[in-house]
């Protein structure tokens, strides 16, 4: 009896220690599961709000313009005989770039020329006569009424070598015009006429046209409302522009500064047109060419800028998230006055020393806590 008892207290032991162990492991998952983990960081990317001079920029499209386009045309009829200028070849004022057959108007010169030196001589001989005539009236040997007619043939063949140096003048001219120069510096176009055409003053076709490319013009729009700010800037000083490729406008290709706006705003669109000039030495720009041109009428100065991304829109206006020391994000509301295409002006909620989220804004709320892949300046 005392062993089945001693066996029986034992086993009961066991059966209670394997009870308790058990409770006890229970109750540890229950209280284990009752406390909440914590949430996960989300991964995000920030940048550190600057405090820097920001440009006040105003954006058109335009055209870029030569600033001179001159077409060569004919002054005198005549074959084409030559075209000093390549096509698409810089030239110089008064370097040639076409030349017609001078022989006609040689020719015709030459002729005025013998015609002259003809009358000339007959000028000559009527002096002398009416010299003998009015010597001989006064010795009564000649009648006055002849001496009047001398001189009357004196006169006329001092007008017929007035009219024959006239006759030359023309010629010369007409010479000249056989040898066409450039009237400015610019670019030849393409031949709109091949050597060993018949080229006619009568005709509309052009030999080559010239185009002034250095210095050259963008004439580009604004909205009307942008007018004060540009006439504002003027009256401080000369007006920066910028022009940037139509299909990267992050990539300026030239600048330059504005000329003027135009006398009239057009009334169906609202928008005013202004005219730029450029220096072009390195050909960037090129006439007929799309551009983006960005008016610069201002300059912020320690103005505190955040990366455009950073500014988040809510149901009471816009605000960002300010990543704190502690790994936890805040939110707060901001001001922007004025934004580029890159970064935000923020007038009030920021100091300049805060670094935002400019990415992943999305899963957050005011104390996410966030893991920053990504730390750059704005």
């Amino acid at each position: 009896m005392t062993l089945k008892r001693s066996l029986g207290l034992l086993a009961l032991v066991v059966v209670a220690g394997l009870l308790g162990w058990w409770w006890l492991s229970g109750a540890g998952e229950t209280a284990r599961a009752a406390d909440p983990a914590p949430p996960p960081e989300v991964p995000v990317k920030t940048a550190q709000v600057k405090v820097q001079d920001v440009p006040v920029l105003l954006n058109g499209l335009g055209t870029v313009q030569a600033l001179n386009v001159v077409e060569i045309k004919a002054q005198v009829n005549g074959t084409l005989i030559a075209l000093p200028a390549r096509e698409g070849q810089e030239v110089h004022k008064d370097d040639i770039v076409a030349e017609i057959d001078p022989r006609p108007y040689k020719a015709a010169l030459d002729q005025a020329i013998a015609q002259r030196n003809e009358d000339a001589a007959l000028l000559r001989s009527a002096q002398l006569d009416l010299v003998r005539y009015q010597k001989l009236a006064k010795q009564s040997f000649a009648p006055i009424q002849q001496v009047d007619d001398q001189q009357a043939t004196v006169d006329k063949q001092i007008a017929a070598v007035a009219v024959d140096n006239a006759m030359i003048e023309t010629a010369q001219i007409n010479l000249g015009y056989c040898i066409i120069r450039a009237p400015m510096d610019g670019r030849v176009s393409l031949y709109q006429l091949n050597v060993g055409n018949l080229v006619e003053v009568a005709g509309q076709t052009g030999i080559v046209s010239i185009t002034q490319d250095k210095p050259i013009s963008v004439v580009f729009t604004l909205p009307e409302a942008d007018l004060p700010q540009v006439q504002a800037a003027r009256a401080r000083g000369p007006v920066p522009v910028a022009v940037t490729n139509g299909q990267d406008s992050a990539h300026v290709i030239a600048t330059g500064t504005l000329l003027t706006p135009n006398n009239t705003i057009d009334t169906t669109t609202g928008t005013i047109s202004l005219k730029a000039n450029f220096p072009n030495t390195d050909d960037h720009l090129w006439p007929g060419q799309f551009v983006n041109a960005r008016v610069q009428v201002d300059s912020l100065k320690n103005a505190v800028t955040v990366p455009l991304p950073a500014i988040e829109h809510g149901p009471d206006g816009l605000f960002v998230y300010v990543a704190k020391p502690d790994g936890s994000v805040d939110q707060v509301d901001v001001q922007v006055g004025y934004q580029n295409d890159n970064e935000a002006v923020v007038t009030k909620g920021l100091s300049g020393q805060e670094t935002v989220v400019v990415s992943g804004q999305s899963r957050l709320a005011p104390g996410s806590r966030v893991k920053a892949t990504d730390s750059k300046p704005a």
